[in-house]
């Protein structure tokens, strides 16, 4: 029987700019983990690593180095968002593996999704995560207010959808991380994120959805009707566009800073995960 983790409560992050992918590797750890500088230091020893391979071929094909060495970053923009090799750098840390679900070994998955613990869905520059948790499946979508509840057989269903809606989906697999110091310090805690049981969390959820419910019907549009079935959906693609589109410039310097030294980012990421590891 799975063992109840952070005294049974829910871990969310609500959107902030466009780190809809710090989000999503938080909750699915369940804790605040991992930071934006954090990332940015994984994308940073990745693109090192990508160009370090790039420029060992030119030699053998005759390119100029600086052809590679000009190269912007291909694992994070400058908004922050981030490729799907720097989650699964981050997941790695705590020995945990992202597989694509239509890949031959996910075929158990695609069968029955109920026998895993995480999924990771993407589509164009958004992330989030489906998580069981304590025995029960939620949707952590940052950009819905609380995590929301799913039972095992929306889950199949709701899967099925974001695939038909050309939605990427991962499975992470592994030992999840079981606690979490719930701490105001700043070595354990974000601004965008909060601790809700599921009662606070369900009635968050039912609280925002009759708010869409009550604009819906005030606003009388031709998207009325499909927008009061969705309740207990993510939100739609234009939503999520609107959303990514409110870019910090303040995070898009610091990101960028924080790319200029893919060295120091890679020995920062290896004293992170020594220190991780030490405190399990």
């Amino acid at each position: 029987m799975e063992r109840t983790s952070n005294g049974g409560m829910l871990y969310h992050e609500v959107q902030e700019s466009n780190l809809c992918a710090v989000h999503c590797v938080n909750t699915v750890l369940q804790g605040p983990f991992f930071s934006e500088f954090d990332l940015a230091a994984v994308a940073a020893d990745l693109d090192g690593k990508e160009r370090q391979v790039m420029l060992e071929g030119a030699a053998v094909g005759g390119f100029a180095p600086g052809d590679f060495l000009a190269e912007e970053s291909h694992n994070v923009s400058l908004g922050g968002d981030f490729s799907i090799q720097v989650l699964q750098k981050a997941l790695e840390v705590w020995d945990l593996q992202v597989i694509p679900l239509n890949c031959p070994d996910a075929e158990p998955a695609q069968i029955d999704p109920e026998l895993e613990s995480a999924f990771i869905c993407h589509l164009h520059d958004h992330w989030f995560c489906i998580r069981k948790v304590n025995g029960e499946w939620y949707n952590f979508d940052s950009l819905l207010a609380a995590p929301q509840h799913l039972s095992k057989f929306y889950l199949s269903a709701f899967l099925d959808s974001l695939k038909g809606s050309g939605w990427s989906i991962f499975i992470v697999k592994g030992n999840f991380p079981q606690e979490c110091p719930m701490s105001s310090s700043s070595e354990a805690s974000n601004s965008f994120g909060q601790w809700l049981s599921p009662e606070d969390a369900e009635r968050i959820v039912k609280s925002t959805s009759s708010v869409r419910g009550s604009s819906a019907r005030n606003n009388r549009s031709s998207n009325d009707n499909i927008d009061q079935q969705r309740p207990n959906q993510a939100l739609s693609r234009e939503e999520v566009q609107a959303f990514s589109e409110m870019e910090d410039d303040d995070l898009k310097a610091a990101i960028a800073a924080s790319l200029l030294d893919a060295s120091a980012a890679g020995a920062n990421l290896g004293d992170m995960g020594t220190s991780q590891k030490e405190t399990e």
